[in-house]
């Protein structure tokens, strides 16, 4: 069993959050946020989590055949992000798990299952 903490990552929301032209080409947005999410994987994001953590990038639409990289595993939701990452919440229950979005209703759904939430912001300050 996996001991690690687990952070969660909605990568449409977390990109979403930055108007830096992400909308021209939504797979290299999400790669670059995967790439800046390695040294998390580690590291943790101190002080709230230290490290290491396991990390988990949920991708979606045009972002889906993003790859997954040492330190980052990245899941291809099938459909909606959102229930993607209420599914790998649920399934982790005996772990700490902490989701990095801004959208109310996820943030409402994955705390229903114990999760902590932080929005992006937060991840940026250490990622």
């Amino acid at each position: 069993m996996d001991t690690r903490p687990l952070l969660i990552v909605d990568a449409a929301n977390v990109v979403g959050s930055r108007p830096d032209g992400w909308w021209r080409d939504r797979a290299g947005a999400a790669a670059r946020l995967r790439d800046a999410l390695t040294p998390v994987a580690e590291g943790g994001v101190p002080p709230l989590l230290p490290g290491p953590a396991e990390v988990v990038l949920v991708v979606e639409g045009a972002a889906r055949a993003v790859p997954a990289v040492p330190g980052v595993r990245v899941v291809a939701a099938p459909g909606s992000g959102d229930d993607a990452i209420v599914e790998l919440v649920g399934a982790a229950a005996d772990r700490r798990r902490l989701v990095v979005t801004a959208d109310r209703e996820l943030r409402g759904r994955v705390g229903a299952l114990g999760a902590e939430v932080q929005g992006p912001r937060w991840l940026r300050g250490g990622a």
